[in-house]
């Protein structure tokens, strides 16, 4: 086998895990350098390199319309649809006293996901749903769309993204109480593959009382799913 055919096979065998969407681990795979540069220094280099793919796929940087587009997307991947990938931006949680005693579960509904297929660099877009049952702290509900929204803005597989999620929320709640789910449509499948842009894919985590039956069963009600389906 020449050099060649042996570079082939390891991407065929790449490609496999990649269109299976596999994953590897629950944190995001980064090398030990990911923070060395600035902002700065990423977009500058990411705009080079992002250059050289237009021009190798034979388009004119000369025409005005695409003069601009490798600076902009090196702008949006650092400072928009990557920007969780940056620590410096995951969201200050501050916790207050359930001054009320509200002891039941709260949930946040339809929370918007915007995240990155991270096997084709395809969008991933949809929402979550997520609970909790305070152990006599509780977060703005803001910070709960913050938290869900620091961890899609990266390169993602959805199971990953639900565990970081539910995590992060166990941490700063204090609590083992709680529950997300998350539905979403992948790009990766609607425009490329199998092209199917009807369906979409559902992952959950259940972490303390929501393992119970009855307490999955009352947040399904609430969010609206059909237990009988």
């Amino acid at each position: 086998m020449n050099g060649l055919e042996t570079f082939e096979k390891s991407y065929d065998e790449f490609d496999i895990i990649g269109d299976h969407h596999i994953f590897t681990g629950i944190e995001t795979p980064l090398r030990l350098d990911a923070f060395d540069k600035s902002d700065a220094e990423k977009i500058l280099k990411i705009e080079q390199h992002f250059k050289s793919i237009m021009e190798t796929m034979g388009l004119d940087l000369n025409d005005d319309s695409l003069r601009g587009t490798p600076r902009r997307v090196a702008k949006m991947f650092v400072q928009e649809i990557f920007k969780g990938l940056n620590p410096e931006n995951k969201p200050a949680v501050s916790l207050f006293e359930n001054k009320y005693q509200y002891g039941q579960m709260l949930v946040e509904k339809n929370i918007r996901v915007q995240s990155t297929c991270e096997h084709h660099f395809q969008p991933i877009i949809g929402k979550a749903h997520v609970a909790y049952i305070s152990s006599g702290k509780v977060i703005g509900l803001s910070k709960i769309n913050r938290i869900v929204d620091y961890f899609a803005r990266r390169p993602q597989v959805q199971e990953r993204m639900t565990e970081q999620i539910a995590n992060e929320l166990k941490k700063v709640l204090e609590t083992q109480d709680v529950a997300i789910i998350i539905e979403a449509k992948h790009f990766c499948v609607a425009s490329r593959g199998i092209e199917d842009d009807s369906s979409t894919t559902l992952t959950a985590a259940y972490y303390g009382q929501f393992k119970e039956n009855s307490k999955k069963e009352e947040l399904l009600k609430y969010i609206g799913f059909n237990l009988k389906a």
